[in-house]
């Protein structure tokens, strides 16, 4: 199972979710479709694997995901009217969707977990390294995270994770990381990881956030992982394995990201990311920061 060179060409975007947050919005719509300005929260996330140069997506759906494959989806009759009415701004906008590239789907039958969601990926992702995409996680364009966490998976041969700094008063929101700089490097060896630990019990303010480039041996991991916690397969016990062995496939490392991320997972979150996004938009970015200053509730 030697990867040491190959390029990942394969993205694999978990969309499974119930979205019990946003309810009662995800009652009957994807989490993943909610606006971010003009455009859903997923739209974000496939493009960023595209500009990476990833060129086969897959995503892991669940029931009630449908509005996935229909926004990614020619709309004939759509394209049509804004043509005829000469819409050309909307009809680009929404061939852009559809013209992304090649997006695969496979349902998650169960909702067991993260670790379960990525193992759904196994037969289409093969025997190669592939880039893990959370959709909670919106990376900034101008970023290039997910580019340099491929080089470093090409480098090391092993699974590469995204940190990020957080205030230690909220590491128990994530998964945290021990590491071990690396001379001469500008990414970390991970010791291993703690999913959501106590802030006492924490190793570091070093926050796992939805990237990930994976080695394909997590896959043989994550078929004898057993349930952690919240009774699902959790993908950091995985990688505290992957971390902790030896061989071919082990070995797990970071990449520090200490650029633009907003943050959608919920609701205080994603109306932060939609206001920031907003606000950098040349169309009506200036007026809404002009109003947003004259705001008072």
């Amino acid at each position: 199972m030697k990867t040491l060179g190959k390029s990942v060409r394969k993205a694999v975007i978990p969309a499974a979710g119930l979205g019990t947050r946003f309810l009662p919005a995800t009652k009957a719509m994807p989490k993943e479709m909610l606006p971010v300005v003009d455009a859903p929260a997923i739209q974000y996330v496939v493009e960023e694997a595209v500009s990476a140069g990833l060129t086969d997506v897959l995503m892991i759906t669940g029931r009630n995901k449908r509005a996935l494959e229909d926004h990614f989806d020619r709309a004939p009759a759509l394209e049509r009217t804004l043509e005829l009415k000469g819409d050309q701004v909307r009809l680009d906008a929404v061939q852009h969707a559809s013209g992304l590239g090649p997006i695969h789907y496979v349902r998650q039958g169960e909702p067991k977990g993260l670790g379960h969601a990525v193992l759904c990926g196994r037969q289409h992702v093969g025997d190669e390294p592939f880039a893990v995409l959370l959709g909670d996680d919106l990376i900034d364009e101008r970023d290039e995270l997910l580019t340099t966490m491929m080089d470093v998976q090409a480098k090391t041969g092993g699974s590469v994770i995204a940190l990020i700094e957080v205030e230690p008063s909220q590491i128990s929101a994530y998964g945290c990381a021990d590491i071990s700089a690396i001379e001469g490097e500008d990414y970390v060896r991970v010791n291993s990881l703690v999913e959501k630990p106590s802030v006492d019990e924490a190793p570091s303010n070093l926050a796992v956030i939805g990237r990930y480039v994976l080695h394909p041996a997590v896959f043989d991991v994550l078929e004898e992982t057993e349930p952690g916690r919240g009774g699902e397969i959790q993908l950091t016990d995985a990688l505290q394995t992957l971390a902790a062995g030896e061989g071919e496939g082990s070995g797990v490392y970071g990449v520090v990201f200490r650029g633009r991320r907003y943050d959608t997972g919920d609701k205080l979150s994603y109306l932060k990311a939609v206001i920031t996004l907003a606000s950098e938009r040349a169309e009506f970015g200036e007026d809404l920061k002009t109003w947003m200053k004259t705001f008072s509730g």
